[in-house]
């Protein structure tokens, strides 16, 4: 069974720069490659391993439509790599996280290009069939899309 999915893709900007876009939530909906990604509930700068960060989340297969995720850095480690773990109130008031986890790799080619892969790890989760939504919950192309609109928005 498949349950990690890769981009890469060239992108003529700084990683620097790149990092510094990722690591902004209100550019999430913007570099999202399905469009259910929606508005930020927290707009702090992404950098602690540990930090918390909400998402207003749309999905037409979730029980609910719309949703708040609540997300949790995994690693930092400004410009190179940054990465977290979506999580989500069972309906309790608390936090679950299930073990998927979204990870940029910034590897620098020269001052100005950078190679970015963006993983998308569901191994850790333990029966992706007790999730609301079918898992992985959208496409494998969902990562080319968000490397491309990372791309367009960082050189923008």
């Amino acid at each position: 069974m498949d349950t990690c999915r890769r981009a890469t893709r060239l992108i003529e900007v700084p990683r620097e720069d790149l990092f510094a876009v990722l690591a902004d939530p209100t550019t999430h909906a913007a570099i999202d490659g399905t469009g259910s990604v929606g508005e930020p509930l927290d707009t702090e700068v992404l950098g602690a391993v540990g930090q918390l960060f909400r998402m207003e989340m749309h999905h037409p297969r979730h029980p609910n439509g719309t949703y708040l995720m609540t997300n949790r850095v995994q690693e930092s480690a400004p410009p190179a790599v940054i990465s977290w773990e979506p999580g989500y109130d069972p309906g309790d008031g608390s936090v679950r996280f299930e073990g998927w986890i979204w990870r940029y790799d910034l590897t620098e080619l020269g001052p100005s290009t950078t190679e970015v892969t963006l993983t998308y790890d569901w191994t850790a989760v333990p029966d992706p069939g007790q999730l609301e939504v079918d898992f992985p919950p959208f496409g494998p192309e969902h990562l080319s899309n968000s490397l491309e609109h990372l791309a367009e928005l960082a050189a923008s």
